[in-house]
């Protein structure tokens, strides 16, 4: 399947992508912090807008809807347990549905825990899944409306896909988030190699996102809260693994 993804800076650390299938030339762009730049990546590629997925309410991922529908007339997908603060939708979905995108499938997971009512995309077809804010590149979303135990069931669905997913977060928050992940697990080969490469990365302006879901796996402390090493780094070998994360998430939001 002649899939592709296009990754667009937007705002101060946001991302919005473009889904393309080269055969059909259909584009599905998911979520919209800001119209301009999204505008001007369609035009410098000649592609034209067929439809867009929305993850969740938060404005910085909604913002930009009203001006791109001014200018293009097309579909737009969101969350049935989230409609009644999204933007008008045209299909309503939610956790275990499947549609299609030109041809291909694209599985809905419920992944509340950042909000309620979270969804993330995944495309097999194109190894991608679009988690916006919550698994995130070395992080996971803040827990403003959900609590440990839901964003842990949530994470754990974005865990158990193929680890050759790449992974499309929301934001370009990586470096301060290896910074932290440095404090649960500081002699973690594969964090530190990731970490020197984040800094060179962002020092040279380049994106951290996306990332693939093996490397998350291997080195982002919140799909980590189950493992025997982190528990007892953090003294909590008898805890529940929702529990761990829980702990984790709290240092986070302290760090």
């Amino acid at each position: 399947m002649p899939l592709s993804v296009v990754t667009i800076p937007c705002l101060s650390d946001n991302y919005a992508f473009l889904l393309h299938d080269d055969s059909s030339g259909a584009t599905a762009l998911i979520d919209i912090p800001e119209a301009a730049p999204i505008e001007q990546a369609l035009q410098d590629r000649g592609w034209a807008l067929s439809e867009i997925w929305i993850t969740h309410h938060h404005s910085d991922h909604v913002q930009g809807l009203a001006a791109l529908l001014a200018r293009h007339n097309v579909p737009v997908v969101g969350a049935a347990a989230d409609a009644h603060r999204l933007p008008p939708l045209t299909r309503k979905v939610g956790d275990g549905d499947t549609f299609q995108f030109a041809g291909a499938d694209v599985q809905v997971f419920d992944v509340s825990g950042h909000t309620k009512g979270h969804v993330a995309f995944h495309v097999p077809d194109a190894k991608a899944v679009f988690t916006a804010d919550s698994l995130m590149a070395l992080g996971c979303g803040r827990l403003f409306e959900g609590d440990g135990a839901m964003m842990w069931a949530s994470l754990s669905k974005l865990a158990a896909l193929p680890p050759e997913t790449m992974v499309y977060s929301g934001h370009e928050y990586t470096a301060s988030n290896a910074k932290f992940a440095l404090t649960i697990e500081p002699d973690n080969p594969a964090l530190i190699a990731r970490a020197k490469r984040i800094a060179d990365d962002r020092a040279a302006g380049r994106a951290t996102v996306p990332s693939a879901l093996s490397e998350e796996l291997a080195t982002n402390p919140f799909l980590r809260a189950h493992l025997p090493d982190v528990k007892a780094y953090l003294s909590m070998h008898s805890n529940t693994d929702a529990e761990v994360f829980a702990e984790i998430r709290a240092r986070k939001d302290a760090f």
